[in-house]
């Protein structure tokens, strides 16, 4: 009988990871777990994945708000800083403020409008329409702001950021100017020491300011890239991807051990299942919400470690296409088999500008199998950091 599943992506449950434990160990036994308990048959080329909350958490990368405090005081001067372009979160940004602002005495708080990066909106952007406002070039104060929009809440979360973090600040000893601007320079009528927080436009942001003659620039991925007073910390990111541990402490993104880990696992389920199977960490998924406009990536990337057969993207025919097109007299049998065919001819070489692979989506394979992933796991109580992808790597033709 012919194979009937396709791809499948299974949340497996695992126990709450310590700082210190072996969790190239427990991910293997979690699939040796799934192999005895549910009846699981590992495959070559089978995928498994761990959330970045994990590996963050077995690392012990934290640090503290006095900790990022001593970083930013270091960096920017400890005077008045300008904030720019931070993401409108509870959970990824507002501990990283508190520590900010414990680092200097005023904080210019630079929100972008009508939403943040990533689709957190702090107004409908049809109001700008109605106020007459040109979000590319108007610079508000915030008593403009309170004057043409009041007092607006997320829609999702209840809070207004803009009085949020303001009391946050002030709470952390700074005193606070908030403004709202696209323009990275614009902060520059404020202050010449300016800390970028925007993720994924950081590196233009820099450079913008630089060259518009920026007495400190420094981006949220260069806070915390080496440990201070033994804190945890990030080479490569700093405090991007951080999340709220507790009211005074973050967990970073991992670190460069991530790399060596997945090797591991890869290496010990070789061992146990006699497969080679691919191993990534992921964090966000790499998708936008429809109704909400809410892009997911708030981390740098979806996946900071992955083994070298995850490398690359898809490189697929449409099979809608052939059926319309190159086999449109065929049916039934026949036309399954001579798509078969078709993919059976496909030797390895990139598929771009070939119309029978049009709409096929070009992404890396790292992003598309994190966004599965991060959708199978959730970020509640599903309690399955570990999820497990058959059929990934398959076509029309395996059986």
């Amino acid at each position: 009988m012919s194979r009937v599943y396709g791809t499948v992506s299974m949340g497996l449950r695992a126990p709450i990871i310590r700082q210190g434990d072996d969790l190239a160990k427990i991910v293997t036994g979690c699939v040796v777990d799934a192999m005895h308990e549910e009846g699981l048959v590992p495959r070559d080329r089978d995928v498994v994945c761990m959330t970045e909350a994990i590996v963050a958490r077995a690392q012990g990368n934290y640090a503290s708000v006095d900790n990022i405090a001593k970083d930013v005081r270091n960096k920017l001067g400890g005077e008045t800083v300008g904030v720019i372009f931070p993401i409108l979160s509870r959970n990824r940004f507002a501990i990283c403020l508190r520590g900010i602002a414990k680092g200097c005495k005023k904080v210019v708080l630079m929100l972008s409008y009508p939403s943040d990066e990533v689709g957190n909106h702090l107004v409908d952007i049809d109001l700008l329409d109605e106020k007459g406002i040109n979000p590319y070039t108007d610079v508000l104060t915030e008593e403009k702001w309170r004057e043409l929009f009041g007092y607006v809440k997320h829609t999702f979360t209840g809070v207004d950021y803009v009085e949020y973090y303001s009391n946050l600040i002030r709470e952390s000893g700074a005193d606070v100017e908030v403004i709202f601007a696209n323009d990275c320079r614009a902060i520059l009528n404020y202050t010449g020491n300016v800390l970028c927080c925007d993720v994924h436009t950081r590196a233009r942001t820099k450079r913008l300011l630089k060259k518009a003659g920026a007495e400190r620039v420094v981006g949220l991925d260069e806070i915390l890239t080496e440990s201070v007073d033994g804190s945890g910390y990030n080479p490569r990111y700093g405090l991007l991807g951080s999340n709220k541990a507790t009211e005074d402490t973050v967990k970073l993104f991992p670190g460069e051990e991530c790399q060596a880990l997945v090797e591991e696992i890869q290496k010990q389920l070789l061992d146990v299942t006699g497969k080679h199977i691919e191993v990534m960490v992921y964090g966000d998924g790499a998708f936008k919400d429809p109704v909400g406009k809410i892009w997911e990536l708030a981390d740098p990337v979806v996946s900071p470690a992955y083994t070298p057969g995850l490398e690359g993207t898809p490189n697929e025919l449409k099979l809608k296409y052939l059926a319309d097109n190159d086999f449109s007299a065929l049916t039934g049998k026949e036309l399954q088999e001579a798509i078969k065919g078709k993919i059976m001819q496909k030797d390895g070489s990139s598929l771009v500008g070939n119309m029978a692979s049009q709409g096929t989506t070009p992404r890396r394979l790292t992003d598309l199998i994190g966004s599965l992933c991060d959708l199978t796991s959730g970020s509640g109580d599903k309690g399955t950091p570990i999820v497990y992808i058959q059929g990934y790597f398959d076509n029309y033709t395996n059986e």
